[in-house]
């Protein structure tokens, strides 16, 4: 008697057919800022690429949690997507009770970006590098003052990572902002600010502060005349504001290696560099695992610098 063997059918992979309808991609911020204009364009050229709408939603509150908790519970399908920022990671220790597991109920796609800080002073004060800094804030313990956009913010935890590295004693003056904190550093009523250089930019050019170090691993670009906090003495002190895109946890490994390809392509072509250069970053497009280790990495680093200097939300 024959017998005739009849195997499994092969499950197709859901990357080659996709996408075949638009796609969401969720902004936990308000229109207008750094995060959406990235995600918009990016939205735009898949849109291009792929001839299915990418419509962004920006879906604001609770310093973008709500957002991104949205993405999380929505099917892991790739037609949600969510872009986040630096502040994510900050945000898994600051607050209590979040919708969402950063970790857990997302699959990284790329990092899309980073973007540099600056230690500045007023150039009143008399220093002209981060070791006389260390040296006054020695010499007068508290005495020394650092602005922040706010509680919780890069600007703040790059303040509290640099006086515990450093082991110098600073007074932290948070601001609504990192504009009214740059002023009162250009007034002078504030010593000192990490900033982004696309803010402090032009009062660096004006002489209206003086840029000591940028904070990320190599020099800037944009500043190359400036040393890194390594190369003044503060071995391991990188601090960067990024921005990435994720999916649902579960989402087909072939949607989320064809998203990947993609976002890499587009991060990497000129016109990109071009739009993020306005916003004072460059691109990145990573691998999703190395976006994955980034993102732990970015948890682990704040999660000691929140649970050493105490801070609480506002």
């Amino acid at each position: 008697m024959a017998c005739l063997l009849v195997g499994a059918p092969a499950k197709s992979d859901p990357g080659e057919s996709y996408p075949s309808r638009p796609i969401r991609l969720i902004v936990p911020f308000a229109p207008g800022g750094g995060v959406d204009l990235t995600a918009r364009t990016i939205a735009q050229m898949l849109t291009e690429a792929w001839g299915q709408p990418v419509v962004v939603e920006n879906r604001t509150g609770a310093n973008g949690t709500i957002g991104v908790g949205i993405a999380a519970k929505s099917p892991p399908d790739g037609y949600t997507l969510t872009m986040i920022s630096a502040s994510h990671a900050v945000n898994v220790d600051l607050y209590k009770n979040l919708p969402y597991d950063l970790v857990t109920d997302f699959a990284p796609i790329t990092q899309a970006t980073f973007q540099p800080y600056v230690l500045v002073v007023n150039p009143r004060l008399p220093v002209r590098s981060v070791d006389d800094l260390i040296a006054m804030a020695k010499a007068r313990p508290n005495s020394v003052n650092y602005g922040s956009s706010g509680i919780g913010g890069l600007s703040h935890l790059s303040g509290a990572l640099f006086a515990a590295q450093a082991n110098i004693q600073l007074t932290h003056v948070p601001y609504k902002g990192g504009a009214p904190a740059m002023q009162d550093v250009v007034t002078g009523q504030v010593d000192m600010l990490f900033s982004t250089l696309l803010q402090s930019d032009a009062q660096i050019a004006a002489g209206k502060l003086r840029p000591l170090a940028v904070t990320t691993a190599t020099r800037s670009s944009a500043a190359p005349e400036v040393p890194t906090m390594t190369q003044s003495g503060m071995a391991g002190f990188v601090v960067a504001g990024w921005y990435g895109i994720l999916a649902p946890a579960g989402t087909p490994i072939g949607i989320i290696t064809k998203l990947n390809t993609e976002i890499v392509r587009i991060l990497r072509t000129r016109e990109m560099r071009e739009r993020l250069s306005s916003d004072g970053s460059e691109p990145v497009g990573g691998t999703p695992d190395e976006f994955a280790a980034h993102i732990r990495s970015e948890i682990s680093k704040w999660r000691k610098v929140i649970s050493d200097a105490d801070i609480k939300p506002e």
